[in-house]
């Protein structure tokens, strides 16, 4: 199966995150499938390849709580 997740960069205290696609098996910052954008939660900016996430979506990848959250923000399910 496989989910949509955040892997973690950036240095101590300065977050930044990576939306991906990967495996559920593997581990947070193991080696992603594909990545579909880039979340910093200090500076509240988001990026996001729409039509990789939405192909995802269709073909059976669940977001996690939080990156579910993230779409739902950058209204990703309205379209």
């Amino acid at each position: 199966m496989v989910k949509l997740r955040l892997k973690r960069y950036g240095r101590k205290q300065q977050p930044t995150y990576r939306i991906i696609a990967i495996d559920v098996r593997c581990r947070r910052d193991g080696k992603a499938l594909k990545e579909v954008g880039f979340y910093d939660p200090l500076k509240d900016k988001t990026q996001l390849n729409v039509p990789a996430i939405l192909t995802l979506l269709q073909h059976g990848a669940q977001p996690t709580d939080t990156v579910s959250h993230i779409l739902q923000k950058a209204g990703v399910f309205e379209k």
